[in-house]
Order: C-alpha cells, then structure tokens, then sequence
C-alpha cells in the first residue's frame, strides 16, 4: 500500500503537540509495509527514515495566514472553558480567515495534489492528517473525481476540535464552514466522537486511539528518583481545577514531598518547583526520576467516552506509576487500581500520594503492569495496522 498524507506539520519545532504522535504513527505505518508520502500543512518538509517528505505549496501563504489569525484571535475576548462547550462561536474575523483561505491556500494544494497523484499513480489512497479542514474545500472532493481513490481525514484533536468546544486558543477551529460529504471516511483518537461526528454529517466514523512507540519511549537508568511527584504538560485550559486538586493544594499539604512540573501556563502551582526545557527527549528521564507521574487529562477528552490523549501511553511505556484524574473510559486502555490510579478529589489525591510513596513495591508493581499493557496492546504499530484495516474498507 502508497498512502500520500497531509499532514498539520512534520517540523517538532512548531507548537502542534500532536506532531511527536504523528512521527510514531507514520513510523508504525512504515514498519507494517506501507510507503509513505509526506507533505506538511505547516512549516519545512522534514525528512525521515519512514517517510518521503515533498514541499508545502503554501508555505509562505500558510506562514502569513497563520500569523493574521493569531493576531485576529489575541484581539477577541476569551471565555471560559464551560461557556466554550456549550457555544458555537464563529466570528466575523473567523469566517473572514476562513474564506481568504479556502481562496487563495486550497487552489494551490489541489494543483500540488493533483500533480502529486499524476506523477505516482500507485498511490492507494490520500490522508489528510489535523490538517485544517475547512481551509481545503473542494479539494478532497476533486481528487476522488479525478482519480478514483478514497480520501479520508483523520482529527486528532477530538473532541476539542468540534465546534461546541472551541479547540484550543492555539489551534484551528476546522469543522465551521467545512464540507464534510467530501470524504470517503472520518477517523478520530476518540470513541464517543464517532455519534458526535455523525451528527455532524459524517456518514462513516471510525476510532484509532493513541498509542506509544516502546522504541522511542523506553525506560532509562537513573542514578536516583529524585522526584516524588512529576507532571509533565503545557497550559491550564479545561483542567485548571485538577490542576489545582493534584498539584497546588498536595503540594502545600505534603511539604515533605517533592513535586516538580515541565511545562507552561499552568497557573500557581503551590511548592511545585519548575523543571527547565531541554529538548521533547528530556522527558523520558524527567519521568523515569519521577516516584509518581500524573496523567491530568483536559476536560474536553476526560468527559466524552474514550478520547484518547498521548500522555497517558507515553508514561505506561516508561513503566511510570500513573496517577489520574477521573477520564471517561480510560479502562478500555488500562485497569484502574491495577496499571494506574485514579482520584476524585484534592483530598484523595494528597492521600493517594502520601500511600504511594511509602510502599515502592506497590507503585513499581503498578508502573510495570501498565508497560506490559502498552506492548501487548497500545503500540503505534498497533495503530497502525488498525488504521491500514480501516482504509483497506475503502480501496
């Protein structure tokens, strides 16, 4: 199988926090036999061992448009995470954007595209991977009609990317003004996203979680655990509260405990002392020092069943002792109690770690339950070959 796949970005400096996930991923694809063609949406065509990487089209386009919607987005007002789930917001400015981009960045990718297509008629199929949707009208659709394949689009970012929960302050808001019809099938990181893209017109939804690559995230030696209690994340939004319940209020409760965070716009965070940015790597040994890992998952993917987030598979394949705020479905993926620990309140929280850390034999046996969980189960090879299943359906 030839997949060519557009791809949000393949540069790991830009601030797409998905694109750590799509590296294994396309990885996991190649390690299952498929070749790969890789062309990114933002930012430099980075190559690979796993993938052909061919340019962006639009680069300076995409770099200028981005900038403008930053610029239009700092000047608007924020609201708060509840009243963002609960309005659809599609400003003036968004809709401006929207059309400035639909004229002037999709014509050149359905030319590239297309080019791409005519140059390598082997290619099986086309995947568009978070890239934003409703900046690409017309082009999916003119691709199937001209050459008879299937093109899928695969949203990582569910269910914060759909309109009733705004996405992030950083990232697109892709489905406004998108025309859904164009795409032989949806793929999301999220089981309970599939009646929710339904109900936005998708006829066909299909699910393929998260995962971790145990190459890439494997244990490391420390000298020493010099970190009792470790989480790892940038921003607040749709988690601030539990930001608040498993780290400021423990922190000052346990002045005997070590806690340590590796991230940014987090708000106060009690005696929680800040670890510095070194590279995406530094974090296997940040979490391996760590006696206990905290998997706080935003409220967007915690409350719709089984929306997947990279964290929690990142730190069961470092064999780290996971604990977690409460997460819709995250038994489909591990056995609360047994592979990690799941608390309710600041209260349980402070005692879940003051018991944690006074018995190393319960904790490690946690973490290493969890790793063998990963291999068996929540590798990106795994994904992978559960993704070639899906667009097999297609060919």
């Amino acid at each position: 199988m030839k997949i060519l796949i557009v791809v949000s970005s393949l540069d790991l400096t830009q601030p797409y926090s998905a694109t750590p996930a799509w590296w294994q991923l396309m990885k996991g694809l190649y390690e299952n036999g498929v070749e790969l063609i890789a062309v990114p949406y933002q930012g430099l065509p980075v190559e690979s061992l796993w993938w052909r990487a061919l340019p962006n089209p639009a680069r300076w386009q995409g770099d200028l448009f981005k900038a403008l919607r930053d610029h239009a987005r700092s000047r608007l007002p924020r609201i708060s995470a509840r009243q963002s789930t609960a309005v659809s917001r599609d400003s003036l400015s968004d809709r401006a954007i929207r059309k400035t981009a639909q004229a002037l960045i999709a014509p050149l990718w359905e030319r590239h595209l297309k080019r791409i297509l005519a140059r390598e008629p082997d290619i099986n199929a086309v995947l568009f991977l978070s890239a934003p949707l409703n900046h690409l009208n017309g082009v999916p659709r003119s691709i199937v009609e001209r050459f008879d394949i299937p093109v899928l689009y695969f949203d990582g970012d569910m269910p914060a990317s759909l309109p009733t929960m705004q996405g992030f302050a950083s990232g697109f808001r892709i489905y406004q003004g998108a025309d859904l019809s164009e795409y032989s099938a949806f793929i999301s990181n999220s089981s309970g996203g599939e009646d929710l893209l339904r109900q936005l017109g998708v006829k066909r939804a299909h699910t393929v979680w998260y995962g971790a690559d145990p190459d890439l995230f494997r244990p490391v030696a420390v000298k020493d655990q010099d970190i009792d209690i470790l989480f790892y994340g940038h921003g607040a939004e749709y988690r601030a509260q539990w930001i608040d319940n498993m780290i400021t209020q423990p922190s000052l409760a346990l002045p005997e405990a070590r806690f340590a965070v590796r991230g940014t716009n987090l708000g106060a965070l009690g005696k929680a002392r800040t670890l510095p940015y070194l590279s995406f790597s530094k974090l296997r040994e940040y979490v391996c020092r760590s006696k206990l890992n905290l998997c706080i998952t935003r409220g967007a993917h915690a409350s719709v069943y089984a929306s997947s987030s990279s964290r929690p598979f990142e730190l069961a394949a470092l064999g780290a002792c996971i604990v977690a705020n409460p997460y819709a479905g995250i038994e489909e993926w591990f056995e609360p109690d047994k592979e990690l620990v799941i608390v309710r309140s600041a209260d349980e929280a402070r005692e879940t770690y003051r018991d944690l850390l006074a018995h190393d034999g319960k904790r490690q046996a946690i973490g290493a339950a969890a790793r063998e969980r990963l291999l068996k189960q929540h590798t990106f090879r795994r994904r992978a070959a559960e993704l070639i299943a899906i667009i097999k359906q297609y060919l």
